[in-house]
């Protein structure tokens, strides 16, 4: 039923939802927030952490960091606060009934918050990438989801310029129509509209194609990506429910920072909103991983750009911190007993980074999630004290430490162009570069089992190879897979098109849809 239709409530399926989501998490109950998610003081561990594992002496005078944990939230997210404040007001208002399925594009948290609803007898379809962690597919399938796998990233903000091949759009289109069928869609109302799917998978753009096929097909989309519901949850909730909980400690949010990751931009705009209208001021800094690094749940600052709920006027700062780095407090404050995860490792170490300059000395960090999802990669954290991630000038001056530079993509491969760029960049012969076919790394990425054909490319004398892509991304993914399994691989911070010769030019004119 679209939503210029029959408005009326659903009255069973807002009775179900109240009673075994809306009632069980943060929400205003007569001027207080009721069910707050745990403000913990993590001063002390901060302080030893800074000192213990970067060498680093926090003055300690006036220092206060506080975590607020929504990793205890119901589905484990803070994504659970805007997933469901908008199926709240869809219910509401009679644009969302029992009978209906829910799709959304996601990377991974948002969705786990949707399937929250499978208890209560609704469907969600969640169009994810290959690329989101073993973890994150685990507990997306532990909540009854009906996911649509695409070998694409949900990340590109609408619009991008970063245009996919026609052909590789075809395969895409071919891709969504098969997982369709299998969830029991008729493919006759895709297959009339396959022009405009086309046209959205050759801007890589998953973010509309979601809405798009819950227009076609009739489902609800909650439209994360720029619904006001998601900033308004957290001007309306987060922010006051922070207050309040410092207002019982004697103090104020008005006196301390407030960092945050992006993934939407829905936490940031919210939080920023209520401190520029009930302070004045700007207290929000937004944290991003590095250029090219793959940090599960949030963008880096080139993907966030062109996003609604993108407002960086409204920030304190931004921050771009490298992973590389943060993944050792990562491992720090969880050996330590704290449930975080990835990104509020990035969140930590800009604190400490802050603190360290002594502008600042009081910070509230959003502990986003926790890391359940991500333990198969913390566990090599421990394990591989090697950067897995490398930078062209770190590879270049220690490439002759490699036993072969490895192509990896599922669905591009370089032309000749692209190989001589790799190998002029790196300051190697072209015939150290490898080309395994792009179904291989495929077969890796979807089986995290390693195909003999790779198994072959990996063996060498030195025991090490670096791993090249288009952007980072797969190369990233694939040396994580290898890493749990004992191959130490290094990923190319960038992939090709970060490299000096191919910025600025068309990847076309240096790479090609894989045909084998």
């Amino acid at each position: 039923m679209s939503e210029n239709q029959n408005n009326s409530i659903d009255n069973v399926l807002l009775e179900k939802f109240e009673q075994e989501i809306w009632n069980k998490i943060p929400h205003l109950k007569e001027e207080e927030i009721v069910n707050p998610t745990p403000l913990v003081d993590l001063t002390e561990d901060f302080i030893e952490c800074a000192k213990s594992v970067y060498k680093v002496d926090l003055d300690e005078k006036d220092l206060k960091v506080y975590g607020k944990f929504d990793s205890t939230l119901l589905s484990g997210s803070i994504k659970v606060r805007a997933a469901s404040h908008i199926i709240h007001e869809a219910i509401i208002s009679g644009k969302l009934k029992g009978n209906q399925t829910v799709i959304e594009a996601t990377s991974g948290n948002f969705g786990i918050a949707l399937g929250l609803l499978s208890k209560i007898g609704v469907n969600v379809v969640a169009l994810v990438s290959r690329k989101l962690q073993e973890g994150v597919f685990k507990e997306l399938r532990n909540e009854n989801i009906r996911i649509m796998d695409l070998d694409m990233d949900i990340c590109p903000a609408p619009g991008m310029e970063n245009k996919a091949d026609e052909l590789a759009a075809k395969a895409t289109a071919g891709n969504i129509r098969s997982q369709l069928v299998e969830l029991g869609f008729d493919p006759k109302i895709f297959d009339e509209n396959i022009q405009d799917i086309e046209s959205l998978l050759a801007k890589q753009d998953i973010i509309n194609l979601a809405r798009f096929l819950a227009k076609i097909y009739d489902l609800f989309c909650p439209k994360q990506y720029d619904n006001e519901l998601n900033i308004d949850i957290h001007r309306t909730v987060t922010a006051p429910e922070i207050d309040q909980q410092l207002h019982k400690n004697g103090d104020s949010l008005e006196n301390y920072q407030i960092i945050c990751s992006f993934g939407t931009g829905g936490t940031s705009g919210g939080l920023s909103q209520y401190m520029t209208n009930k302070y004045g001021k700007k207290s929000i800094h937004v944290v991003f991983p590095n250029p090219g690094q793959d940090v599960a749940g949030i963008r880096t600052k080139a993907k966030a750009t062109g996003l609604t709920l993108y407002d960086p006027k409204t920030y304190a700062a931004e921050h771009e911190v490298d992973f590389e780095k943060a993944k050792f407090l990562l491992k720090y404050f969880v050996d330590k007993g704290h449930d975080i995860g990835e990104s509020t490792a990035l969140e930590l170490f800009s604190a400490m980074e802050m603190a360290k300059s002594g502008n600042y000395k009081k910070f509230v960090i959003m502990v986003a999630d926790g890391i359940e999802k991500y333990r198969k990669n913390f566990e090599q954290i421990s394990k591989n004290k090697m950067p897995i991630n490398i930078s062209l000038e770190q590879a270049s001056s220690t490439v002759n430490d490699y036993d072969k530079v490895i192509w990896v993509h599922t669905q591009y491969t370089p032309k000749e162009e692209g190989i001589e760029m790799i190998a002029k960049s790196l300051g190697i012969d072209k015939s150290k570069i490898s080309i395994p076919k792009a179904s291989t790394i495929n077969q890796l990425l979807s089986t995290q089992q390693i195909p003999e054909e790779l198994s072959k490319e990996l063996n060498g004398s030195k025991g090490k190879s670096l791993l090249v892509c288009m952007a980072g991304n797969t190369s990233l993914m694939t040396a994580q897979v290898l890493a749990s399994k004992g191959i130490v691989t290094q990923s190319l911070n960038g992939g090709i098109t970060n490299l000096p010769e191919g910025r600025g030019k068309n990847p076309g004119e240096y790479i090609k849809v894989a045909t084998e």
